[in-house]
């Protein structure tokens, strides 16, 4: 249950948030000094925040169109940014 209360202020972070703090994490882990029970704690909250960063990554993408030129040069619609 301690888990969920620590990490339940990540669905509301920004993606520019949650980078951040993924890599404060990933700076306190390299770096070696961080005791085991605590590393395994921020270790996991890593994850969560890598899983939101993931999700906001592919809704962003959802939502990415690339603009159809026509043999001219000009704009003449839209289509998904995948639709090759």
């Amino acid at each position: 249950m301690a888990e969920a209360d620590t990490n339940s202020d990540i669905k509301e972070m920004s993606f520019e948030q949650a980078l951040d703090a993924l890599e404060k994490i990933v700076d306190d882990l390299e770096r070696g000094d961080v005791p085991l029970d605590q590393s395994i704690r921020i270790y996991e909250r890593g994850e969560a925040l890598k899983a939101h960063c993931d999700r906001l990554l592919k809704a962003a993408e959802d939502r990415v169109e690339k603009i159809r030129l026509s043999r001219e040069g000009k704009p003449v619609g839209i289509e998904p940014l995948d639709g090759d």
